[in-house]
């Protein structure tokens, strides 16, 4: 077997560059489009009464902006078949080869025409990363790690959101051009490095059962969850449920996308795409691309790349008790808290902008005309605080676990396909809110902000009555929760609200406290069907 490395950590690291390029894209323009660089090159509005350029209009800005989610939704459907078909890694490469290609047209852009296909590009590759790094590594991890390794793909997000802000605001003081095109360049440089690091990455264990490539998976399962002893208790089991797993798929289901809409299905397919829907409806696109226009309708014209930065910051630092702590919270109940929260703070903003706000002048704050809804003094403070907060709420929240849930849904047989489509819902959406929020700014000001915070209590309810506990129980297993039969043994499923995770169990296995023989001989047990509804 060639080299690779084995520690789940580091496996992790490498692929949550994947993550990262979405990051990257997201701050390098939003930190530039307020930036007079830019907004003079690719200037429609002429000049301002104040003498500056107007840029864009906010429809066709709009557009800019959702050319990426636009490109990452058909990326993340071709990404079931790239995934199913030459392996979950190859697929990751792939995209990073595609990004390239994107940054190599976006530094050159010429017009608005080539940085609209510069970014669609880039977008086929965030579409397929974003849909298969989780599938990968929570194909590689073990269950009582799954939750804080496939997180890590949204902190790598936040992480390349911060490095590439701050880019991109040291090259808001190059003259010309080059403000914007150095920092679009660079972006290519960790899809490179994310390259030549999958090189050294194992491939799935599970994609490789599916290809009946069986010495290569129990090798994987060694190298990672057995530290090179292929008689580990762990690997053993692990190896015997795949095998299990894998056969019984191959007899008694054909795999398309339209297995997605069976009736045994069609639950968790729409779990899983609401997840994705509901990250995006909570409003965090506003606070991400469009940050420039909050705050400058709050009165930060001196400080507004710097304010807006602060945001991030907090963005990566409210991740990291994501990443320790949500196998042991559980899934329900960090998405139903954030959504609690998240709709506090929208509202307030709505109701701050409301009762102290008064409409900006002709052409908007500073000539932004979507900047149209001005508020100054303590209740600017009052805007800004909560624009934090929202963030600070949404970090360790629906941020990670909208990555980790999906994955841990499906059957081995439809993962791959199954995640990409719920990816692909996701940057749909964002595609959609992209583009709507700069005129929604200019034509309903402050109730924008309306919109959202329903959004997040419609989430709450939904997720209470609809979204089961999946956390610490291994994939081979969450089965049980949506079907009456797995595997040939029959399950008693519970309501949604009455699950809950268990991790001791997967722990204790992991660290061969319990055996794989022991753990097979009271699979029919009924105190084992009774934890498995349970979990």
């Amino acid at each position: 077997m060639p080299y690779y490395i084995s520690n789940i950590y580091f496996i992790t690291a490498i692929a949550v560059v994947g993550g990262g390029l979405f990051g990257f894209d997201i701050s390098s323009m939003s930190a530039i489009i307020s930036t007079q660089q830019y907004l003079c090159y690719f200037n429609q509005g002429g000049i301002t009464d104040d003498g500056k350029c107007a840029g864009p209009n906010s429809d066709v800005q709009g557009g800019i902006t959702a050319a990426m989610p636009g490109g990452s939704y058909l990326g993340a459907i071709i990404s079931g078949f790239l995934s199913d078909n030459l392996g979950r890694k190859k697929a990751i490469m792939i995209g990073t080869m595609i990004w390239c290609v994107g940054c190599i047209l976006m530094a050159a852009s010429q017009n608005i025409g080539m940085l609209v296909l510069s970014r669609f590009i880039n977008g086929l590759c965030v579409g397929i990363c974003s849909a298969q790094v989780p599938v990968y590594i929570s194909e590689l991890a073990p269950p009582s790690k799954r939750g804080r390794v496939v997180g890590s793909q949204q902190w790598a997000i936040t992480w390349g959101i911060l490095i590439m802000f701050y880019i991109s605001y040291g090259t808001s003081f190059v003259s010309g051009t080059a403000a914007f095109r150095i920092p679009w360049a660079l972006q290519s440089i960790p899809a490179i490095l994310l390259f030549i690091g999958m090189i050294f990455l194992p491939e799935s264990p599970r994609w490789l059962a599916r290809k009946d490539r069986w010495e290569e998976c129990r090798s994987v399962l060694t190298l990672v969850h057995g530290k090179g002893d292929p008689n580990s208790r762990f690997v053993i089991s692990e190896f015997e449920e795949i095998k299990q797993t894998v056969e019984w798929e191959r007899n008694n289901a054909d795999v398309t996308y339209w297995e997605l809409l069976k009736p045994q299905m069609i639950n968790r397919t729409h779990i899983g795409i609401m997840t994705q829907v509901w990250s995006q409806l909570t409003g965090m696109n506003v606070m991400m691309y469009y940050i420039s226009y909050v705050f400058t309708m709050a009165g930060l014209d001196d400080t507004l790349l710097v304010s807006s930065s602060i945001q991030y910051v907090i963005n990566v630092v409210m991740t990291i008790p994501a990443l320790l702590y949500v196998d042991r919270w559980g899934r329900r109940p960090t998405l139903l808290i954030g959504a609690a929260l998240m709709m506090t703070w929208l509202f307030a903003n709505a109701g701050i902008l409301a009762s102290y706000g008064h409409p900006a002048p002709p052409g908007g704050v500073n000539g932004i005309k979507e900047a149209s809804w001005e508020v100054r003094g303590a209740a600017s403070k009052g805007i800004i605080a909560c624009s934090y907060l929202f963030v600070a709420s949404y970090a360790p929240t629906w941020g990670p676990v909208s990555w980790i849930y999906p994955p841990e849904l499906f059957p081995l047989r439809v993962r791959g396909k199954a995640v990409a489509l719920a990816t692909s819902a996701n940057w749909i959406f964002n595609f959609a809110l992209a583009y709507f929020v700069p005129p929604a700014f200019v034509n309903i000001k402050w109730k924008t902000y309306l919109i959202f915070a329903v959004f997040c209590a419609a989430m709450f309810f939904h997720v209470f009555f609809m979204f089961p506990e999946t956390a610490g129980k291994p994939l081979e297993e969450i089965e049980a929760i949506f079907t009456d039969e797995v595997n040939g043994i029959k399950y008693i499923g519970i309501p949604a609200w009455k699950t809950q995770q268990s991790l001791g169990r997967a722990t204790a296995l992991e660290h061969g406290e319990i055996s794989a023989a022991e753990k097979v001989s009271d699979e029919h047990s009924p105190e084992r069907l009774e934890e498995a509804t349970k979990v």
